[in-house]
This record gives structure tokens, sequence and C-alpha cells, in this order.
């Protein structure tokens, strides 16, 4: 008669021993990847995009010219020696000297001041870009995600700002200092240009506002300010983001556009508008004076309308 408590005790060895193999075979296995989150997909096709990367270079080249401009030159641009001949081309082969863009009219050397106008222009398209983007977004955040009144009271505030011409606006704002320096500058062009971001923004909180995660946030109790910063302002940022980055090569042509109508930084001031203007009446016969300075106003332009055209990319799914 067979033993039956051996039997049943071999069994169970057995099945014990397909347990750990099984559960080794489950070990073995690679776990399936983390799922990426939108910035980090955004992030990879970034630096796949050489869109990107040659503006990032230009960009990271222009902060580093105007934070520290005398890396590379040692001439001082307000300095003016009428000896030096404006009407000698430039020496092209005479790199980072202070003849290599040749001299204006005061004999100021043309290259010192493309770079040191660089920080002016570069100081106010940021400057701009950061209190608009902060002021308007806050005011599209609270008036998309509130609504009733104060989305009616906002909304009819931006109207009343786009219909302001945004040049005209700007040209009456400044002509009302004497002394208009580059935070004056700064705050005349935010005063008149955060319209466009809170639009973007209550737009995109009015769609985020109706997701499920935030329905859910709301139904355990999360209170408005956990639930307008922590769950719809990082899902409501993408959009923001791209408008403030193309705009703020805007607001640099704007910068240099007042400049050269004369109500822009003071004459004092370093900037590419103003020495464009002083470079009209040699446009002629001395076309260098206007090329240096317009060629480097459209270069960082450019810079920055092609990293928002990469961004806008990378953040939009319907682009990929």
């Amino acid at each position: 008669m067979p033993d039956l408590t051996k039997t049943s005790t071999t069994d169970e060895k057995a099945a014990a021993q397909d347990e750990v193999v099984a559960g080794a075979a489950v070990s073995a296995t690679p776990a399936p990847g983390k799922p990426r989150s939108l910035g980090a997909d955004a992030w990879r096709d970034l630096r796949r995009n050489p869109l990107f990367m040659i503006s990032a270079v230009l960009i990271v080249v222009l902060a580093m010219v105007a934070l520290v401009p005398g890396l590379f030159t040692s001439t001082d641009p307000t300095s003016g020696d009428l000896a030096n001949d404006f009407l000698k081309p430039p020496e092209l082969g005479h790199f980072f000297q202070a003849d290599w863009f040749g001299f204006d009219r005061q004999g100021r050397s043309i290259y010192s001041r493309v770079v040191y106008g660089t920080r002016n222009s570069i100081l106010v398209g940021v400057g701009v870009t950061v209190l608009v983007t902060l002021f308007g977004g806050l005011c599209g955040m609270l008036a998309g995600y509130f609504g009733g009144f104060w989305d009616s009271l906002l909304s009819r505030l931006t109207d009343v700002f786009f219909g302001i011409p945004f040049l005209l606006g700007a040209m009456v704002v400044l002509n009302a200092f004497t002394n208009r320096t580059v935070w004056v500058v700064m705050g005349a062009l935010a005063f008149l240009g955060w319209t466009q971001i809170a639009r973007v923004m209550r737009g995109a909180v009015i769609t985020t506002k109706h997701a499920d995660y935030v329905v859910a946030a709301r139904a355990l109790g999360a209170g408005t300010k956990r639930i307008l910063f922590r769950h719809i302002l990082p899902n409501a940022l993408a959009p923001v983001i791209v408008v403030a980055t193309i705009s703020l090569g805007t607001y640099i042509v704007a910068e240099s556009t007042l400049s050269y109508l004369g109500l822009g930084l003071a004459d004092d001031a370093i900037s590419w508008g103003g020495d464009i203007s002083k470079a009209t009446q040699d446009i002629r016969n001395n076309p260098h004076t206007l090329f240096f300075p317009a060629g480097m106003l459209s270069i960082t332009v450019l810079a920055f309308i092609m990293m928002g055209d990469a961004v806008r990319e990378a953040l939009d799914p319907k682009l990929r």
C-alpha cells in the first residue's frame, strides 16, 4: 500500500519549487519602463531638434556678451576720438579689435557699442517677459478658474488694453518721462503687453480645471491654493511658455523701435535702436555703420523666435 503521507510531501515540495522558479522568472523579466512626463518628452525632442540647438547656442553667447561685455572688448563704447576715420571700411581681419566694425561719426567703436548694446536689449526683453508672464499669468489663472464676475471683469479689462496699439501706447507712456531708464522702458512695455499672456493662461486654465484629476483633488478636499498651484498651473503652463519665449524677441524689437524714434532709452544709454537711428544719415556712403547694429538685432530676435518655435513643437502634442 503506497505511503500517502510521503506522496503528499513530495507533491508539496514540487509545488514549492515551481513557485520559486516562477518567482525567479517573474523577477528576471524586466519591469516596464516608467512613463516619462511631458517635460521629459519635451526635453528629449528639443535635444534632437537642430533648430533648438542652434538657437540655444546663440542665446548662450548673447547672454555671455550681455553679462560680461569686457570679455569681448576692452574699448570704452562712449569714448570717441575724432581722429578715427569713420569713412574707413571695417577691418575684418582685426578680430575683436576696436576697428573691427569701423567707427561712427563721433569716432566711437561700432564693435564696442554693439557689444555693450546687447546688455540693454537683453535686459529689457527678459525683464518685460518676466513681468508680463507673472502678472498676466496670474490674472488669466484667476479669471479662468473662478469665472463669473472675476472672469467678466478681467476679460473686459484685457479688451480695453487690446484696443490700445502697443507701440503707440508705449510712445504715449514714455513721452511722459524725462529720464527714460531701462526700468522705465520695461515698466511701460509690461504695462501694455500682459494681455496676451493673460488670455492664453485663461484658456488653458478653463480647459484644465475640468480634468478628472482636478475633480478628484477637489472631491478629496484639496484647497483652492493647492488645486491652482499643484494641479492646474503645471498643466496649463506649456502654452504660456511658448508665447513668452516668442514674445521676448518682440519686446527687444519694441525697445529698439522706440529708441530709434527717440522715445526709448535716454540718449546717453547704449542701444541698438539709437545707433541705427544715428546711422541712417550715413546709409548711402557708410552702410557699415547701420549694418552691424541692425544685423545684431536681427540675429538676437531670430534666435528667440527659433527657440519659441522649437519649444512650441516640443510641447504641443498635435505637432509631434
